[in-house]
């Protein structure tokens, strides 16, 4: 089913999910008037069960919860990796200071699960990957437009700790990670998510993979990771130096830069879907984000430019 016979299908379903909450108000009133027990009781076992009903609808189109149904002209909707939630919320607001005519609406998550969805035909306009593979391989499969990949950032990794946490990165760098008391290490998933590859091959090229196996804990995605560290269910984290560069980390945490010849090259891509509804809208945005002003906000929170 495509993008656009999902949307059809949904707003038949709110529809007909509408007509029945009216009709039962409405038999609710006559209920109150008759003042019957075992009416109301069912009446209201009634309007339990439709919000049970109506709370699956949303759980089974995860991808509206954040960014909505990609539809019309004037409207971008963005896949993007989890380590520019940060910072888009900026490049979104200048360039609608330049474009306010144009909606962006954006959800956040792992690449690989981007992927998958995409894959099969998930109504996004625009993919800004944390690695170059992904796009690659949708515009292999015919999903994203041949000639629309463009490198917007170059990734690193850093160790995150927070501000009350007794190790020392400074001091100990890497080694901090086999220190005693780091009872876990949080990362992102290496099976869907870049960073979580590039912290996998940090560890085996420190000779730790083995050694600290037991202690890793693994997120959906990168910034999942950092929130198992300043939530407490992680000692330290390694994770995206964008998030760790951000003011909501900075403030609460300490970091240090991995070595960039540690892991593998983080050299992050968009492209723009096939089924994209409007591309003048869709290059205008990527337009803006390899402009200088787009990369300089890279910049300040964490992401080396694309060419670095």
């Amino acid at each position: 089913m495509n993008s656009l016979d999902w949307q059809s299908s949904l707003i038949r379903k709110q529809h007909m999910e509408r007509r029945w909450l009216t009709a039962l108000a409405l038999v609710l009133l006559s209920g109150l008037r008759l003042s019957g027990l075992l009416l109301s009781g069912l009446l209201l076992s009634g309007l339990l069960l439709s919000g049970l009903l109506l709370s699956g609808c949303t759980q089974n189109h995860p991808l509206m919860s954040q960014s909505g149904i990609s539809s019309g002209k004037n409207k971008i909707s963005i896949a993007a990796a989890s380590d520019l939630k940060f910072v888009f919320p900026e490049l979104i607001e200048e360039f609608q200071r330049l474009y306010p005519e144009i909606m962006v609406q954006t959800t956040f998550g792992s690449s690989g699960n981007f992927f998958a969805q995409l894959s099969n035909r998930a109504p996004f306009d625009l993919f800004f990957s944390a690695d170059h593979a992904y796009p690659r391989k949708l515009i292999d499969q015919g999903d994203a437009v041949q000639d629309s990949e463009f490198a917007y950032a170059s990734g690193h990794l850093v160790l995150w700790v927070p501000n009350d946490s007794p190790l020392d990165l400074n001091h100990e760098g890497i080694q901090v990670l086999s220190d005693p008391r780091v009872k876990k290490i949080a990362m992102a998933n290496p099976r869907l998510a870049p960073y979580g590859r590039a912290a996998e091959g940090a560890l085996q090229h420190f000779g730790l993979e083995e050694s600290l196996k037991d202690r890793i804990v693994l997120g959906d995605n990168v910034a999942q990771a950092a929130l198992f560290v300043e939530s407490g269910a992680a000692d330290v984290g390694i994770v995206a130096a964008s998030l760790a560069s951000a003011a909501p980390m900075r403030s609460r945490g300490r970091s240090w830069p991995l070595p960039t010849e540690s892991y593998p090259a983080l050299q992050q891509i968009g492209v723009m879907m096939t089924w994209a509804n409007d591309r003048s809208a869709c290059e205008r945005f990527r337009e803006f984000v390899l402009s200088d002003a787009g990369q300089a906000i890279l910049r300040q929170h964490g992401s080396a430019a694309a060419e670095d």
